[in-house]
C-alpha cells in the first residue's frame, strides 16, 4: 500500500532528479551524485530538498509519504515556481549551514580538513 520512503530525503534519490529542471540543475545533480552520501555537498543537497519538500512535516499516512520520496521530490520540483538559479541559491544556503555545523564539531571531519589544505 505504501511506497518506499525514508524519514528524510535520501541521497540515493539525487541522481533520479537529474531531468526534472534545466541545465544548471542538471549540472548540480551530476556533480553531487558522484559524491559519497556523507560528503558536505551531498548533505547540503539533501538539506535543501528536506526544506523544499517539507520532509519534517511528512507523516507516514500522508499523501506525500504514499508517493514516496522520489515522487514527492519530483512533484515539488515540477511545481516550484522559482528558477534554477533560485534553487542553486537555496543549495548554497544549505551548504553554508552544513559547513557551519561541521566546523562546530569537536573533531573536524576529513572533508573539512581536506578543503582547508
Amino acid at each position: 500500500m505504501y511506497a518506499e520512503n525514508e524519514l528524510l530525503f535520501p541521497s540515493h534519490v539525487i541522481p533520479k532528479l537529474r531531468e526534472s529542471r534545466g541545465e544548471a540543475w542538471t549540472k548540480l545533480v551530476d556533480r553531487v551524485s558522484r559524491l559519497p552520501e556523507n560528503h558536505p555537498d551531498s548533505l547540503a543537497f539533501s538539506l535543501m530538498m528536506i526544506r523544499l519538500d517539507g520532509c519534517m512535516s511528512c507523516e507516514t499516512d500522508s499523501y506525500r509519504a504514499m508517493k514516496g520520496c522520489l515522487g514527492c521530490a519530483l512533484q515539488t520540483l515540477r511545481r516550484h515556481k522559482g528558477s534554477d538559479q533560485e534553487l542553486l541559491k537555496r543549495y548554497q544556503a544549505a551548504s553554508v549551514k552544513i559547513e557551519e555545523h561541521l566546523e562546530s564539531l569537536p573533531t573536524a571531519p576529513i572533508y573539512i580538513a581536506a578543503r582547508a589544505a
